[in-house]
């Protein structure tokens, strides 16, 4: 069954956890029950770059603290354990990688969590640990509002392809 026609089936409640194991912002889900039904997929994935870029940043951090750390294997498996099966996809890339570029990842995470006070955020899926980890020491410069734009982008990437796998 295509995504879209299992959102615009599902009762209330079910199509809220559907939702929520895409984007775990709060209003993002709400916004997104109140729009069905969508009826293609090209009207679900519009409906939520929409209902994403209408809400408020707080609820950007909120959808951003739903997701582990890239490289974070032991948070993965307990604070996420929920969605750990599409962040485990997801972050494919770090399998394999050698401790020196985790350990990178782990100092880049650190740097970028005290900069901008969230957690680093991209799209991992089709990405090895070697480029993510280039990606976090490129964006660790950017300013705060500069960073904002490109990590809720990044969050919109990872929710549409979440979508995509309902």
């Amino acid at each position: 069954m295509e995504p879209w026609h299992r959102l615009d089936l599902a009762a209330p409640g079910e199509a809220r956890d559907l939702l929520r194991s895409c984007c775990g912002a709060s209003a993002w889900v709400e916004r997104m029950v109140a729009r069905r039904p969508f009826g293609s997929r090209e009207a679900l994935t519009a409906a939520a770059r929409d209902a994403w870029f209408a809400l408020e940043q707080s609820d950007w951090l909120e959808a951003f603290g739903h997701h582990p750390k890239i490289g974070d294997r032991e948070s993965l498996r307990q604070r996420f354990a929920r969605t750990a099966h599409l962040s485990e996809r997801e972050q494919a890339g770090v399998n394999g990688a050698s401790e020196e570029t985790l350990s990178a990842l782990a100092e880049g995470n650190q740097q970028y969590e005290r900069k901008f006070g969230y957690i680093f955020i991209v799209c991992a899926s089709g990405k090895s640990a070697g480029e993510m980890l280039r990606l976090l020491l490129d964006r660790l410069p950017n300013s705060p509002e500069v960073e904002i734009r490109i990590a809720a982008e990044e969050q919109a990437r990872i929710t549409e392809l979440r979508l995509m796998r309902l």
